[in-house]
């Protein structure tokens, strides 16, 4: 794990920004302006986010004995501890980019189910969107364990003929699982719309599996979700947006941290940082989720990873920042 020495130190790469600079303001011209200056240094981009993912690398997490955290791409991830697992917005089918503009449903791949998850006692969502909830149904039906989120991801459960395995989460109540318990925070998506809007707003309503296309897994409530287990505290956040009032109770260790979108939302790291007040903080959702996970590690489009730092440092340097490789099980050093 990285700690910043102190303010100031330590910097991360920067990549070439001077466009952006000019137009990043917030508005819907600071966010073109980003873009445009993503798409004229896309190289330079990518080096810098492979140098920064690489700079805060670790391959052990101070956890408790035998607690394991696995990172499964995109927003998901497995904790186990005695002999239980615990899956949040697992995604691990990666349909390309061509199949979701194909705008034809897609199923979950049974093979690559198979070949990154190991076991479910349940499964934890933050929202609806195919990248964190499509392989939900086919994993639940495989381990026959039940998940937990909003209305949508009920109704979609349903759609699978598994309503029974649904539980509706009610806001900030707390819910266990063996050694695990856990809650649902309220929160928000990230409007990646150009800062105006988030993609396939609103409860996922599709009547039929044959009408279910990438694009018709709306996102429902989104929740942030609180983890509690063998004597730590973890906080996910799949989507880079927050409602500030609702986060409460008190520091956590580990913050995982969704930053694809972020610069949509105004202030996001400095605003959940200072309520969350994480002893580690574990930058996530920044991989390209159109690459299957056994191809090399891409980056999602103008996600900035080599940023990240700097944002975090701003806020304290007491911070601890690390990545994590995907899909291998982490565990006290």
């Amino acid at each position: 794990m990285h700690r910043f020495a102190s303010a100031g130190t330590q910097k991360s790469a920067h990549h070439p920004r001077i466009l952006e600079r000019l137009t990043d303001n917030g508005s819907m011209l600071g966010h073109i302006g980003s873009f445009l200056a993503y798409a004229a240094t896309r190289g330079a981009r990518h080096r810098a986010d492979q140098q920064a993912q690489q700079e805060f690398a670790t391959t052990a997490l101070d956890l408790s004995p035998g607690l394991t955290l696995t990172w499964l791409g995109a927003a998901g991830f497995a904790l186990h501890y005695q002999n239980t697992t615990i899956l949040v917005d697992p995604y691990v089918t990666r349909m390309s980019l061509r199949a979701m503009l194909g705008r034809r449903p897609v199923v979950s791949d049974p093979t690559a189910v198979a070949a990154w998850t190991t076991a479910a006692d349940a499964i934890l969502v933050g929202h609806t969107h195919f990248d964190h909830a499509l392989d939900v149904p086919a994993i639940a039906k495989r381990y026959g364990c039940p998940v937990y989120g909003s209305a949508s991801l009920r109704h979609l459960m349903q759609l699978h003929g598994q309503a029974e395995r649904a539980v509706e989460v009610v806001a900030h109540q707390p819910y266990e699982v063996g050694p695990f318990r856990f809650s649902f925070v309220p929160s928000l998506h990230s409007k990646l719309y150009l800062g105006l809007a988030t993609p396939s707003q609103g409860e996922l309503t599709c009547e039929h599996l044959d009408h279910l296309t990438p694009m018709a897994y709306n996102c429902g409530q989104v929740w942030g979700i609180r983890i509690e287990v063998a004597g730590q505290t973890f906080y996910h956040q799949g989507s880079a947006d927050l409602l500030d009032d609702e986060i409460s109770g008190g520091p956590v260790d580990y913050f995982l941290c969704g930053i694809a979108g972020r610069r949509f939302t105004r202030n996001y790291a400095a605003r959940i940082l200072r309520k969350l007040q994480p002893r580690v903080v574990v930058p996530t959702h920044y991989d390209n989720f159109f690459h299957a996970l056994n191809q090399p590690l891409n980056f999602s489009l103008n996600v900035n990873l080599a940023g990240f730092p700097d944002e975090v440092r701003a806020v304290s340097s007491d911070f601890a920042l690390c990545t994590l490789p995907l899909g291998q099980p982490l565990r006290r050093a």
